[in-house]
């Protein structure tokens, strides 16, 4: 074993009986991230350490099913185009455990979630998770687009016009004793986010081509 890893396990070690900070958070990624991330996808994985790093410190908050659908899901779209892509697996882990949490797990608990939520309408998963005993949930941003990327799946969400879906999700929110308005919001910003990236993909396409030419000229 290496010194350099040695010296990394004992920080890593040390930071484990304690509160990592967000700075203690960000060693630790590019440790175990040593690549450069393309500025497209920089300010994302900024963002999503810093809310997991914040996340680990609230002694209220739980790694329940929706975080850990909301992480993976949201992580998976908002990376979408990354170059290379093999280096997304290692990205994610490096994220989860340079803020205390386990990529693996959190992966097994979503694709089970999504699973069992697969095809139900809003009613039957609003029942299951009460029967879950998810009537205190923790409420987090994540967690916010998790109950999102669930309901936006029920068979009675698809294909409904904007007004319906938005009154399906503001219903479903509520009775679970969650912020209507905190949701919209963050439900909002994301969806923003993705068109935004979407856009500034095409351009940086557009802008590829043209240089092609240019060189062919």
């Amino acid at each position: 074993m290496s010194q350099h890893t040695l010296t990394l396990l004992r920080f890593t070690y040390k930071k484990l009986k304690e509160k990592l900070t967000v700075s203690d958070s960000k060693k630790l990624f590019h440790e175990q991230f040593p690549y450069v991330i393309p500025g497209l996808y920089k300010r994302i994985v900024d963002e999503m350490l810093v809310e997991l790093n914040l996340l680990n410190h609230q002694n209220e908050f739980t790694q329940d099913n929706l975080f850990c659908v909301g992480l993976t899901e949201t992580f998976k779209e908002l990376m979408k185009g990354y170059k290379p892509e093999k280096h997304l697996d290692l990205l994610f882990e490096s994220l989860c455990s340079s803020t205390n949490f386990e990529a693996k797990e959190i992966k097994v608990i979503s694709q089970k979630s999504q699973n069992e939520f697969m095809d139900k309408s809003s009613n039957d998963i609003l029942k299951i998770l009460k029967e879950k005993g998810t009537s205190k949930l923790y409420p987090s941003r994540i967690l916010n687009l998790g109950m999102y990327k669930i309901i936006s799946n029920s068979p009675d969400f698809i294909g409904g016009n904007e007004s319906e879906t938005n009154k399906i999700i503001s219903d479903f929110f509520e009775r679970l004793n969650l912020s209507t308005n905190k949701a919209e919001k963050d439900i909002g910003i994301y969806k923003s986010t993705i068109s935004k990236m979407e856009q500034a993909k095409e351009l940086i396409e557009e802008l590829k081509i043209k240089d092609k030419k240019k060189d062919k000229k």
